[in-house]
């Protein structure tokens, strides 16, 4: 890795190109080398270009941020083109991962405005992209016993978008369980939000299966604590088994309500801390700290349900259920904030 990084500045220096012998044995770390662009010709196959229902354009306020810049500059969506991807943001561990795995990462993340990446990096640094796979194919394949389960609430929460709704945000799409409630018609644009881009490509399949047209499907690296979308600019936000491992909870739902239109819906199936003094309670705090290094940052013991009714909505419709197949994983809220 260091030796082929020398070769070419050793070449740079004498101004004559490097040996193309090299260049067949080391691709992979070309593509991936700390100073190097890569081509992401292939990743354009993969990935089909989507333009965002929204260009540049600034959020209300002009006020200066702490750093100086005006909040017209921190609010605008920005994307870079899609001819071209910068790689090399990793550490070591995850430089010799992807000589393994040569996946180019998704544009989503190299593109975003630098106040977001600032926010995703600290909340979810980077990690491996073996590590970002197996997850993301782990949870593809183990959640049908839970989502059959909780199919009965959903399928009426959902129904309440029916109709109503043109653009949708949803936050910590992973694989894309909820599409198959909500985007099955042609008019509707959907933007899913997660950190992982592994999750990319097993989304995509559940769009298509729901109905929805690739065309009307974006995906966006992103955490919750920091949306790249413009104020007020969807009429929907879903989120369903997210807010157990934002870093931010509170902020979280504030972005919430920025991106949301005057009006707009917020849907949530969350898990919540048992009651206090229960067992269920005693074994969720003693296993939490296990739960999130296992479980990508999961909480077992958060009061979820009370910070969603009181993070400002309008109105907020709550319920709350128990799943035989979540285990210690319960009990569940869910229901409809309005902004």
């Amino acid at each position: 890795m260091f030796k082929f990084i020398y070769d070419i500045n050793f070449h740079r220096r004498l101004n004559i190109p490097a040996p193309p012998v090299r260049m067949s044995l080391q691709s992979s770390l070309f593509t991936f080398s700390f100073t190097t662009p890569c081509s992401s010709s292939s990743h354009e196959t993969s990935t089909p270009t989507i333009t965002p229902f929204l260009n540049p354009v600034t959020r209300q306020s002009n006020q200066p941020d702490s750093s100086g810049r005006s909040e017209e500059n921190n609010g605008e969506l920005l994307r870079a083109s899609s001819r071209s991807c910068m790689c090399g943001r990793r550490h070591f561990l995850e430089a010799a991962s992807t000589a393994l795995f040569p996946i180019c990462p998704s544009i989503a993340s190299d593109n975003l405005q630098p106040r977001y990446k600032t926010v995703l990096n600290r909340v979810h640094p980077p990690r491996p992209g073996w590590y970002d796979e197996f997850y993301a194919s782990v949870l593809n394949s183990t959640v049908e016993p839970y989502e059959a389960e909780v199919a009965v609430y959903k399928t009426q929460l959902f129904t309440n978008l029916r109709g109503k709704a043109e653009k949708v945000l949803e936050i910590g799409i992973g694989t894309g369980p909820n599409l198959k409630y909500y985007a099955n018609s042609a008019d509707i644009q959907v933007y899913g939000v997660d950190p992982n881009t592994k999750m990319e490509k097993f989304a995509q399949e559940s769009a298509v299966a729901a109905g929805l047209p690739l065309s009307n499907f974006e995906f966006i690296q992103a955490v919750g604590e920091a949306i790249p979308l413009n104020d007020a600019s969807v009429d929907a936000v879903v989120g369903t088994l997210v807010l157990c491992s934002v870093e931010e909870v509170g902020q979280t739902l504030q972005e919430v309500k920025r991106v949301l239109k005057p009006g707009g819906l917020y849907l949530f199936v969350e898990h919540v801390a048992a009651k206090d003094g229960t067992i269920l309670r005693l074994l969720q705090s003693a296993l939490d700290p296990l739960q999130q290094t296992v479980a990508d940052g999961c909480h077992l013991s958060r009061d979820t349900g009370k910070e969603i009714l009181k993070a400002g909505f309008s109105s907020v419709d709550l319920s709350m259920a128990f799943l035989s197949n979540a285990l210690i994983i319960n009990p569940h809220v869910y229901g409809i904030a309005s902004k």
